[in-house]
């Protein structure tokens, strides 16, 4: 089978893609390292609340997060869990239910257990998983499948940020084709937004398709949705609709929920109801999770208002930013909340970078060797007056040029 041509490796990938795809690669935590204001604490002024064009999110500070939790006790006081049994972890789990059209949802630490455990569960004695190439369960989960799980990945082979219909139907006619003593092929495995490919949102047509023909085969079929409220905000599918053509959901609760971590896990009762007891084997059980669920049932409330907000102030702040001499922001083909920055050679991105924190609380991340950065757009946008982010913008750029 030939390679991906598109980042088909993780060196391959970063050296095409540049350091400024490296957030989106890597926890939170990693970030600092590829930035020229890596030393600088990341606590706001009250009176001037950050704004960042790196994350998903808020990225709260500890302080911030801390403060965050004490202003939702103070408003609604916090129900706490034994186990993710009952309180504020019950009543989320409820919400994704319902928000998903879904029998039952279930909170887990890691978004990566989710993943394997879906994976796992719905694949029941088959050994083969259908994944997409540039995929978290493919690339970024230490291969859990094969050594935890005993499932054996098959990626499909494709020349562009998702598979299609007939290039799925290609890699699995292939595979058994070339395989003498066969094995089951239980799951189809489909990420959307896609993380290494600019957060691309997979057409909700092809995921009909593809969907239509898993049911019609008898494959289940997992979704990572780590996104999913994202690439609903920007394709206008409802996440109620991504959701149906799948037999498991998993969605991440610290992306752009802001939790300190976690994740939820929807499905079916018959799935669902067997989650609980692989996250205790696996050593997952937390004694008390509300310091997680609480934040992001909190933001859950208004996520969709919220995002939808974000859409239309980026509709004025980007034409905004294209008309500063230098600036460059272009929309990324079926994309969601990420855009390319580009920046002119006479402008120097490391000065941009620091002008813009230290004088306006606005945090980029770092351009790469071409003067190219990832622009996020996220809910922190809605924290400060659009206009005083655009002279922030046309005041630092004045500053940084060469």
């Amino acid at each position: 089978m030939k390679k991906n041509k598109k980042c088909n490796n993780r060196r391959e990938f970063l050296k095409t893609c540049g350091l400024s795809t490296i957030p989106f690669l890597m926890p939170t935590a990693s970030i600092n390292a590829f930035s020229s204001i890596k030393d600088k604490p990341i606590i706001s002024n009250k009176n001037q609340p950050i704004v960042n064009f790196i994350f998903d999110g808020f990225n709260f500070s500890p302080q911030e997060y801390i403060e965050k939790l004490t202003e939702i006790n103070l408003s609604n006081p916090i129900s706490k869990d034994f186990y993710g049994s009952g309180g504020e972890t019950e009543l989320l789990e409820k919400s994704f239910a319902k928000i998903t059209g879904k029998e039952k949802a279930i909170y887990l630490p890691t978004g990566t257990m989710a993943n394997q455990i879906a994976i796992y569960l719905l694949n029941g004695n088959n050994t083969k998983v259908i994944v997409p190439e540039n995929s978290h369960v493919y690339r970024d989960e230490a291969d859990a499948a094969q050594s935890v799980f005993n499932k054996r990945l098959i990626p499909v082979e494709t020349d562009n940020a998702y598979f299609n219909l007939s290039e799925l139907e290609k890699t699995i006619k292939e595979t058994n084709n070339n395989e003498v003593f066969k094995s089951g092929l239980g799951t189809v495995v489909i990420e959307n937004p896609i993380r290494r490919a600019n957060g691309i949102a997979v057409p909700i047509e092809t995921i009909q398709k593809i969907s239509n023909y898993c049911k019609q085969k008898g494959y289940k079929m997992h979704l990572d949705g780590a996104r999913l409220h994202i690439a609903s905000a920007f394709t206008n599918v409802s996440v109620l609709e991504y959701a149906s053509y799948f037999d498991t959901v998993y969605i991440s609760l610290y992306k752009y929920l802001n939790a300190a971590g976690g994740a939820i896990l929807c499905g079916d009762a018959e799935i669902i109801d067997q989650v609980a007891h692989q996250i205790k084997i696996h050593g997952g059980a937390a004694y008390k999770t509300w310091p997680n669920t609480s934040v992001a049932l909190h933001y859950l409330q208004t996520i969709e208002e919220k995002l939808k907000q974000v859409k239309e102030i980026t509709s004025i702040l980007i034409p905004e930013l294209n008309k500063i001499d230098g600036i460059s922001i272009t929309k990324i083909e079926n994309g969601t909340n990420l855009y390319d920055l580009k920046l002119s050679k006479n402008i120097n991105s490391e000065k941009l970078e620091s002008i813009l924190y230290k004088e306006h609380y606005i945090w980029i991340s770092s351009a790469n060797q071409d003067g190219i950065t990832r622009f996020a757009v996220n809910e922190s946008l809605l924290s400060r007056d659009i206009q005083d982010i655009i002279q922030a913008w046309k005041q630092s750029i004045i500053k940084a040029r060469n």
